[in-house]
């Protein structure tokens, strides 16, 4: 399943450099988990999440981040940007792509600032 899950992370940085962004990092593995990607966007910071589902049986791509996943992407975030002192005063937000269904047929759904209420 993680060589799928590499597949769809080359995917969405592929669209996402599409669509102007710029990647930073890739694959950053910290103790609190991964960061699929870093991107910048313009001046911003943009710690994309990765999700994959091909079947709707345990809920879709997004639903399967959840409140905690999303408390331990910030935590791995607030460790990137400790590490990268240059961007630890920019504006940061996070994306999340996802993709459901048959990998042939996934389609991307790009839900920029998706952490913000």
């Amino acid at each position: 399943m993680r060589a799928l899950g590499d597949v769809f992370e080359r995917r969405a940085c592929t669209e996402l450099e599409r669509a102007g962004l710029k990647l930073l990092d890739r694959s950053y593995s910290t103790r609190f988990g991964e960061l699929d990607l870093v991107m910048c966007d313009g001046d911003t910071v943009v710690f994309v999440e990765v999700r994959y589902r091909k079947h709707a049986a345990h809920g879709s791509a997004a639903e399967s981040v959840t409140a905690g996943k999303r408390l331990k992407l910030i935590k791995a975030a607030q460790l990137w940007l400790a590490a990268n002192p240059k961007k630890s005063n920019a504006s940061c937000r996070f994306d999340v792509i996802t993709y459901d269904g048959p990998p042939d047929a996934a389609h991307a759904v790009w839900l920029r600032g998706a952490f913000e209420t």
